[in-house]
């Protein structure tokens, strides 16, 4: 399980506040397809809102918990039912997503009637 600093979980607390959950979490708890989806989330977004329907509150830390740490997550924030986690891309897909970027060609910007007239 990662570990952050004050100042990132702060930071990264004021992007999660207008991020919606992309995973709910039912009251049957983790299964192998919840776990797929979390990391899938991760992968493409680093910062991830997850909602969970579990009642009790000793369970819901234990989840949070146990979520982070099957997914080498960092856990940001957990406020009732709502959990914040983070996990930071690896080199490799930094550098895949750099390359994506590259290739795409930066547009001519478009001419105005005016440009022709002159």
């Amino acid at each position: 399980m990662l570990t952050l600093t004050v100042i990132r979980r702060r930071e990264l607390k004021a992007q999660a506040h207008s991020i919606n959950p992309v995973v709910t979490i039912g009251k049957v708890g983790l299964s192998a397809s919840v776990i797929e989806e979390l990391d899938r989330g991760l992968l493409s977004h680093e910062l991830i809102k997850v909602k969970v329907q579990l009642d009790d509150r000793v369970a819901r830390k234990a989840l949070f918990e146990e979520v982070c740490e099957q997914l080498d997550a960092a856990p940001v924030q957990h406020i009732g039912k709502i959990f914040i986690i983070y996990r930071p891309k690896s080199e490799e897909e930094a550098k895949k997503q750099q390359a994506k970027l590259s290739l795409r060609k930066k547009r001519e910007p478009r001419r105005s009637k005016r440009s022709f007239q002159s």
